[in-house]
């Protein structure tokens, strides 16, 4: 049977959910507080950069079967089911995740409901929330309706958010009523995917210990990549013999520096603040957390080893958003090497991002920034052209991974590379006659350069 469907937030999590809703048969209202933003979306024009979302927005227009507002008593009055997706859960300074926007919403829903519902949090939010949005929504109540609270964790990658959520490994549901679990199966039913069905509480958990294990995996292989640098391995080679074990797999094992984005900073965090409050130590998450924190800068560190200083050089760098197919900068490594490379640097960056510019420089405007300038440029090669060193820091596909080798020689005052995503073997760099330094294998350098060191060598 299909429901009327409202979603809180037209963030990644909640209008990607609403489409899909959409998409499989469901009438949804979308609400967002923001008018401006609401108005684009009616008009089909997404306002986030997500594969495939705008397509199936103006299909979903058009059949009437999603619409927006920012009217949220017209959108909860009559809803079978409330999903709260609200961008959302930010970390505090010490951790901890900010469920304030989460507790608006859920009061907006006590004040409004006048008939029986359920509300589905799908924002990620620590061990016990939903426990305390449904106490809240209790409290507020204004009318005489069951109203029931139950856990739906998302589990989307940016870039892939649509597919993932139409083709999902499993749907993960949490609820304390048969009556919840039962309208949670019949919601989910027309999408035709396995539904793994837990209390509240363990479906809050799987979702942070599975973000935790992927941080964990990832750290793990940055950690034995700079030893394998240190002792002569080759990581991707290290990857590769791991990866034919089906205990190990061969997902998230490549090195480079570090994990970004609008999840695993922040959940391993607030899982390692969770267990903190609970009396207990997660030392192999408060491990991936000081991992990562080193190796997002672990390619600044290897040019100011390298360089005397980046003072007024031209300094290209390739990518600014935190993974290919997104606009989203949130704890994109570039965002903190490029103010090294302004302050302590003084660079002259020339900055390349297919899509994360715009967001970029809204940051970091174009023209003079602290000790150094920032210009946007519209292609790689503008980029490349006379640059004394190139840092690479998001492996676009077509845009930056297509970038042939001999490119850099040709186009750079000096072929200098930082690669931060090992996009490039080895052995294409040392024929195409540039400098290479990438993570966990050893650097290619450029003929004079190794003439240079010898002769100092032998000086001393």
């Amino acid at each position: 049977m299909n429901m009327n469907i409202a979603v809180a937030g037209t963030g990644y999590v909640g209008l990607v959910a609403g489409v899909c809703f959409a998409e499989v048969g469901h009438q949804v209202m979308c609400v967002d507080i923001d008018k401006e933003k609401v108005e684009v979306m009616k008009a089909g024009i997404s306002p986030i950069y997500e594969d495939g979302l705008e397509e199936l927005m103006q299909k979903n227009n058009a059949e009437g079967r999603i619409d927006y507002t920012t009217d949220y008593q017209k959108a909860y009055r009559e809803a079978d089911a409330i999903f709260i997706g609200v961008g959302g859960t930010p970390e505090r300074s010490d951790g901890s995740a900010d469920l304030t926007y989460i507790a608006t919403v859920a009061r907006q829903i006590a004040e409004s409901v006048v008939k029986d519902c359920l509300v589905v949090v799908k924002s990620t939010v620590p061990v016990g929330t939903n426990d305390k949005v449904e106490q809240f929504i209790q409290d507020f109540l204004v009318n005489d309706v069951k109203v029931e609270v139950a856990s739906n964790p998302e589990f989307l990658a940016q870039g892939t958010a649509v597919y993932d959520t139409l083709h999902a490994k499993r749907i993960i549901i949490g609820s304390e009523s048969t009556w919840a679990e039962d309208r949670l199966m019949e919601i989910y039913q027309p999408f035709h995917l396995p539904i793994v069905s837990v209390n509240r509480r363990s479906a809050e958990m799987i979702k942070y210990a599975s973000n935790d294990f992927l941080a964990l995996k990832i750290s793990y292989m940055n950690d034995i990549a700079n030893l394998c640098e240190l002792v002569g391995a080759d990581i991707q080679d290290v990857a590769e013999g791991m990866s034919y074990d089906e205990r190990i797999g061969a997902k998230f094992l490549n090195a480079g520096i570090g994990y970004g984005g609008s999840c695993f900073p922040k959940d391993t965090k607030a899982l390692d603040y969770i267990a903190k409050q609970n009396g207990y130590a997660l030392d192999t998450v408060k491990a991936a957390i000081d991992v990562n924190k080193k190796q997002r800068i672990m390619l600044f560190t290897k040019a100011s080893k390298r360089l005397i200083t980046l003072n007024g050089l031209k300094v290209a760098v390739l990518g600014l958003t935190f993974k290919p197919g997104t606009d989203d900068l949130r704890e994109a490594p570039s965002l903190d090497n490029v103010p090294l490379l302004l302050e302590q640097g003084g660079a002259d960056i020339y900055a390349y991002d297919p899509v994360g510019a715009s967001n970029f420089a809204k940051v970091y405007p174009e023209g003079k920034n602290g000790n150094g300038r920032i210009t946007y440029v519209d292609q790689a090669a503008e980029a490349l052209e006379d640059a004394n060193v190139c840092f690479i820091f998001t492996e676009w596909g077509g845009e930056i991974k297509a970038i042939e080798p001999d490119t850099y020689k040709r186009l750079m005052r000096t072929p200098l590379i930082y690669d931060g995503r090992n996009i490039y073997k080895v052995q294409d760099m040392e024929r195409a006659g540039a400098e290479y330094h990438s993570i966990g294998r050893q650097a290619v350098m450029r003929k004079e350069v190794k003439e240079i060191s010898e002769h100092e060598l032998q000086t001393h």
